[in-house]
Parts: C-alpha cells; sequence; structure tokens
C-alpha cells in the first residue's frame, strides 16, 4: 500500500434545495354572506307593517280634497248635497287619525325587537376577525424564485480556480508571500546592495519565521559577487526559493503504508492544532482509495471532538469507536485496535486529546497510550503524526521537540497555512528536526490537504509562479 495522498482530488458538490409556494387561501370570505342572510330576513317583516300603515297615511290628502272642492263652485246645485258627505267624510278622517296612533304603540313594540337586532351585532363584530385576507403577503413573499439565480453559482464553483494544486497552495500561503516578496521589492528597489540593504534583508527573512540558520544561507547568496551594485528584487526572491527547496527537499516525504495490518496511526498535537478535522480527511481519502477505515476517538475530554470523529465515520462508511466524555483513552484505544484487529481493517486512526507540550503529566498519558497499544501489537502505532499549526510560529518548534521524545513523532502534517503571514515556521522545523513532512493543509476542503511538495512550497513563498 502506498501513496494515497496523490490520488484523490475534487470531490465535493452541493445542490440548493427550493423551497415549494405556500398553499393558497381563499375560502374564507364565504362565512360573510352566511351574516347577511341572517340579517336580511329581521328587516323584512318590519317592512310589510310599514306599508299597511302607508295605506291609512294616503287618506290624509283627503283632507285636501276640500280644497279642491273650490273648483266646481259653478255646481252650486249639487255641491250642498256633496257637501254633507264630505263632512262626513271629514269625521271618518280624524276618526281613522285615532288608528294610525295606535300603531305608534305598536311601533314601539317594535323597537323591542331591535334589540334582538343588536344582539346580532356583536355576531358580527367577531366577522371582522376574518380579515385574514392579510395573508394576501403570501403570494408576494412567495416570490423566491430567486434560488434559481443561485444554482447556476455552485454550477460556477470555479472549478478552475481550485483545479491546480499550486495555486491553492499559492493563495494558502498568500499572505506569507506578501509580506516576503513585498519587502524584498521596497529594499532592492533603485537601491544598491550595501550593509543596511542586507540587514533590512535579513530582518524580514527572520520575521517570515524561516529561522536564523536559513536566513544567514539566503544573505550570503544574495551577497556573493553583487556588493555596491543594483540588484534586481525578482533575482533575490529567485535565490530565495531556491535556498527553501533545498532545506525542504530531503523532508519532502509521501506518506506510505507498511505490510501491517491493521497499520495504525496515531495523531497527537496540542490543543486546537486541527487534528480531529486531519484525521477526517486522511480517513476520507484512504476510504475513497479501497481501504477499509475504523476511527477511534480517544479525545475523550472532549464531547464535540468525538461526535466530530463520529461525523466523520459516518460519510465514508468508517466505524467510530468512542466511550463516554472522561472515560480512559488508554483503554479506548486497546479496545478499537482489538477490534480492528477482528474485523481485518486496514487502517485505524485514534485520534488523542490535545495537550500542551509544557504539561508533564499529559504527556505521561500519551506515553501511557503507546505502552497499551504495543500490549496487543509490538510494532504499534506504526505512525505517529504530529498536527502543527502555522499560526503558533515559533511555539511549533518547541512542539515538535516535545512530542517526538514522548510519542516517537514519525512525520509532521503542517495545517492551516492559510491563515498566517509567517507559513516560513515549517522551513526552520524541517532545518532543525529533519523530520519527514508529509502533507500541508491550506484550507477546510479535504482536497485542501495535499502531499507536500518541496519545489512548490519555496516558490509560492517566495511569490513566484509555477515553473
Amino acid at each position: 500500500m502506498a501513496g494515497f495522498f496523490k490520488k484523490l482530488f475534487n470531490r465535493i458538490t452541493g445542490k440548493p434545495d427550493e423551497a415549494p409556494p405556500p398553499a393558497e387561501q381563499a375560502a374564507l370570505p364565504a362565512p360573510e354572506p352566511e351574516v347577511e342572510v341572517i340579517v336580511a330576513p329581521e328587516p323584512a317583516p318590519a317592512e310589510p307593517e310599514v306599508r299597511e300603515k302607508a295605506p291609512a297615511k294616503p287618506k290624509a290628502p283627503s283632507k285636501k280634497e276640500p280644497p279642491a272642492k273650490k273648483e266646481p263652485p259653478p255646481k252650486k246645485t249639487s255641491s250642498p248635497k256633496k257637501a254633507e258627505p264630505e263632512k262626513e267624510e271629514a269625521k271618518k278622517a280624524p276618526a281613522k287619525k285615532a288608528e294610525p296612533e295606535k300603531p305608534a304603540p305598536r311601533t314601539k313594540k317594535a323597537e323591542p325587537e331591535k334589540p334582538v337586532a343588536k344582539a346580532k351585532k356583536p355576531q358580527l363584530a367577531p366577522e371582522p376577525v376574518v380579515e385574514e385576507p392579510i395573508v394576501e403577503i403570501a403570494p408576494v413573499i412567495v416570490e423566491p424564485p430567486p434560488p434559481p439565480p443561485p444554482a447556476p453559482v455552485p454550477a460556477v464553483v470555479e472549478a478552475p480556480q481550485r483545479s491546480g494544486w499550486f495555486s491553492r497552495l499559492k493563495d494558502g500561503l498568500s499572505k506569507s508571500s506578501k509580506g516576503i516578496s513585498g519587502s524584498i521589492t521596497a529594499i532592492f528597489t533603485k537601491r544598491k546592495l550595501d550593509k543596511e540593504t542586507l540587514q533590512d534583508l535579513e530582518d524580514t527573512l527572520i520575521q517570515a519565521d524561516l529561522g536564523l540558520a536559513v536566513a544567514e544561507r539566503i544573505i550570503a547568496r544574495v551577497s556573493d559577487g553583487r556588493y555596491d551594485k543594483e540588484v534586481d528584487p525578482e533575482e533575490v526572491k529567485q535565490i530565495l526559493a531556491s535556498e527553501v527547496a533545498k532545506v525542504l527537499k530531503p523532508v519532502e516525504v509521501p506518506f506510505n503504508f507498511g505490510a501491517e495490518k491493521p497499520f495504525v496511526i496515531m495523531v497527537v498535537g496540542v490543543n486546537g492544532s486541527g487534528k480531529t478535522t486531519t484525521i477526517g480527511k486522511l480517513g476520507s481519502i484512504a476510504a475513497a482509495e479501497g481501504f477499509k477505515v475504523m476511527f477511534a476517538a480517544g479525545d475523550t475530554f472532549r464531547a464535540a471532538a468525538i461526535e466530530q470523529l463520529t461525523v466523520w465515520g459516518q460519510r465514508i462508511g468508517a466505524e467510530t469507536i468512542s466511550r463516554p466524555t472522561g472515560a480512559d483513552a488508554a483503554g479506548l484505544a486497546f479496545d478499537a485496535l482489538k477490534q480492528a484487529q477482528d474485523s481485518k481493517t486496514d487502517i485505524l486512526f485514534i485520534d488523542t486529546a490535545g495537550r500542551l507540550q509544557n504539561k508533564a503529566h499529559l504527556m505521561d498519558e500519551l506515553d501511557k497510550l503507546v505502552r497499551v497499544i504495543k500490549k496487543l501489537d509490538a510494532g504499534a502505532p506504526h505512525a505517529v503524526l504530529l498536527v502543527l499549526d502555522a499560526t503558533t510560529g515559533q511555539n511549533a518548534l518547541a512542539q515538535a521537540e516535545v512530542f517526538t521524545k514522548v510519542a516517537g513523532v514519525t512525520g509532521l502534517i503542517m495545517t492551516k497555512l492559510d491563515g498566517t503571514a509567517r507559513g516560513g515556521i515549517l522551513v526552520a522545523i524541517a532545518e532543525k528536526f529533519k523530520l519527514p513532512i508529509h502533507a500541508v493543509g491550506v484550507g477546510e476542503q479535504i482536497d485542501d490537504l495535499q502531499p507536500f511538495d518541496a519545489e512548490g512550497f519555496a516558490r509560492a513563498i517566495a511569490g513566484l509562479d509555477e515553473k
């Protein structure tokens, strides 16, 4: 089994979900006609009563008929006889007036009927609650057909920008390279090489955490044969990349598996260095290549780490061995190795709790974990990977020293190079410890963790393009 890092690249895609439009609500106004039907029948009976009284009133104009009698004066003979019945009619008229007075009290009786209508009005009061047509907002808000525009965005995942590893490495090291290349350009533009210029260059290289020994070699190369002459900034960058590549090339070692089965990989490092995430990425790459993978959640002090590793295992179809928070990590590692042997697992990744290199009792626990594993397999762990956070700067040197003594570190993985302006710390570590560097990470995606390339790293940190 050999070099799984160089086989897997871009794999992850995603599609946004579209939300269906809400159902229409238009059947609410139906109750309103029912209320109108209830109110209509009541006024109907009142109207016929008024119509019955109306015929009594038209007799009133009969009073006005007597003045019309002034017209027939020419007929004096018949008028006296008619006058008598008219008087009788006039007498009858007042009697009829008394009758309309009686209906008046009846109208009073109708008035009590009105309160009944008032009792129904409160029924109308709740009806305004039916003002639910305010839901008219729904059709307007349902206009999230803008999801179609974002749909093309994932299609334009800008695959070309992420197609090349060097371009991602250069982008990740942009903070470091801008600091170094920008300073070099400022120092050597329209200036002759002298003692002051060389001092400024040395300060720039040390600030980038390249280390004193590497900085001195670069200064010697730049000053050789160029003293008191103008030097092209690009030439200085070429010298920088060349010297860095010389230091890193011997430690550019691909991560290989031995014939052991299961091949036990223990991952160590301080808190927050990215151990759990790195294990998930490595396991994902190995599973994609056909290896049977198992995770042991040995960081029993942090519940989030156990959950995170479990999620990674579910994604790639790897079994995750875990115990309740606070359980003994050494006992967990022992059980995981035994189960891996029984299930014929190819690779067992053992996560460990983050611990500071200056805490002796924590480092003793790590030593105990190694001893317990060796009881089942004298050769285990077959690889001990130290995950270093590039943002810790010079502190990474102390970490590499202590973890190598306690756990027997066999290789390094440098993470978070995209989050620091001092990515040169990897050069200083390589210069001092000569430990194999298996991979570097410049982002959160799985394909942002790639096999270490000394030449590419040297040119990226110097701000140069790929050859």
